[in-house]
């Protein structure tokens, strides 16, 4: 078997352009989590991008924005106050999900580019306003799943269309935990209290209850502020899989799955399997356990005719094993005068590949140069296109396909039922 190891091109780090001083770009954080957060971190990365404004409902998350990134860094509560300055291009939004679609249409009809973390919608209601407020007001909007700007990803595309596990059939993906911060159990600081939070601004369209500390800072573990594991980590499994494949979406699911550990108020459950299917001719298979007993893993599998492609960290590995060309087993009951005639005319319709009469097999790997960062180059790609108004890589229609063939999951455990797609619509069947 062939076997052979190729190091990926890494363009992050080839030495950057100067930035004229009319191109840079200045941002504010709208959400400031730990994805917001760390979004941001990665986000000033890129040259000629400066971070002067941070929106959050909770006042020790806008102090710890000063110290990181400085006392002139103006902070609010109510992020309308970030939208009305006209120093401001671009808003990076880490919200809980439940305020991704209104914070990202009044920035846009505000005039500012849009960074949206996934799952880009929490309702379905949401995606065509989003989608129209984009086309309307001709503001660049790119959802946050990063792998869909991977170098990984990108010579995954490549290899599935150059043909090289023959004919895609199936995809299986997961993405495991099994640690309490894993499983959305984040921390809740000491001083959270009505006087700290903005909790009437946080409830935002949710179902109006008393101060909940929980609710507030593991908002995930909600459905009235989250999409559960469908719309936090399927979405992105999907996000790879339609953008190696050129999908856009399946046409029906089914999803089952339950709350087998982590009972601890939440209504979202910690295990779920997805099934879905595909006109282009495979299915995927996905599932998120959040009680795995091992570390955390992520990854994908795309099983073909002639082979298989795995996508694990950063790396993307083809193994190709050809399918087997020899006569069934039964032929061993026939009689020797009918194998020998069997034998020969499948070495007739069969000819050896080389010479020698080895089959064709092999081994490829792909590995992403040492310290590569998807997120930086998924960033490096937003504000390329807010500079040059070229189109994003995962724009609003992307991510409404995206999030929404994630939430199918959520839908068919709620009914208890297989659920229709149309993926060109991007509407329930």
């Amino acid at each position: 078997m062939g076997a052979k190891v190729n190091m990926l091109a890494q363009a992050q780090a080839e030495p950057e352009k100067a930035v004229a001083t009319n191109d840079h770009i200045q941002i504010a954080l709208i959400g400031a989590g730990g994805q917001g957060q760390g979004d941001t971190k990665t986000a000033i990365q890129v040259p000629g991008v400066k971070l002067v404004a941070v929106a959050d409902c909770y006042d020790g998350r806008l102090q710890h924005s000063k110290e990181l990134w400085g006392q002139d860094i103006f902070t609010t509560r109510d992020y309308a106050e970030i939208l009305a300055r006209k120093d401001i291009d671009a808003v990076i939004v880490g919200t809980p999900d439940h305020w991704h679609k209104q914070v990202s249409v009044d920035a846009m009809k505000a005039g500012k580019d849009v960074y949206c973390e996934k799952p880009m919608i929490h309702l379905y209601a949401d995606g065509p306003e989003m989608i129209e407020t984009a086309h309307a007001t001709k503001r660049i909007l790119q959802v946050g799943s990063q792998r869909v700007s991977s170098i990984i990803y990108a010579k995954a595309k490549e290899l599935l269309a150059a043909g090289a596990i023959g004919q895609l059939n199936m995809v299986t993906a997961r993405w495991d935990r099994n640690s309490s911060m894993g499983a959305w159990n984040y921390t809740v600081p000491l001083d959270a209290s009505t006087e700290t939070c903005d909790w009437p601004r946080f409830l935002g369209t949710a179902p109006k209850i008393p101060f909940n500390a929980e609710r507030f800072f593991q908002w995930r573990k909600w459905r009235d502020y989250g999409s559960g594991v469908a719309g936090d980590l399927f979405v992105h499994l999907f996000s790879g899989t339609h953008f190696i494949t050129g999908t856009h979406g399946p046409t029906r699911a089914m999803a089952t799955g339950g709350l087998r550990f982590w009972k601890d108020g939440r209504d979202v459950p910690d295990v779920m399997l997805g099934l879905f299917d595909y006109r282009e001719g495979f299915n995927l298979s996905l599932h998120v356990n959040f009680v795995d007993g091992g570390e955390e893993s992520e990854g994908l599998i795309f099983t073909g005719s002639e082979g298989t492609m795995e996508i694990a960290g950063n790396t993307v590995s083809v193994n190709r094993v050809p399918r087997e060309k020899e006569p069934g087993y039964t032929i061993e009951t026939f009689t020797e005068a009918m194998q020998k005639q069997i034998l020969e005319e499948y070495k007739a319709k069969y000819p050896p590949v080389h010479p020698s009469g080895a089959p064709s097999m092999g081994y490829e790997k792909y590995v992403a140069p040492h310290g590569y960062s998807d997120s930086y180059d998924h960033f490096k790609n937003f504000f390329n296109a807010v500079r040059t108004r070229q189109p994003v890589v995962e724009d609003a229609v992307f991510g409404y396909r995206a999030a929404g063939a994630a939430l199918l999951s959520n839908l068919s455990m709620e009914r208890g039922a297989v659920v229709q797609w149309n993926p060109d619509t991007i509407k329930l069947a």
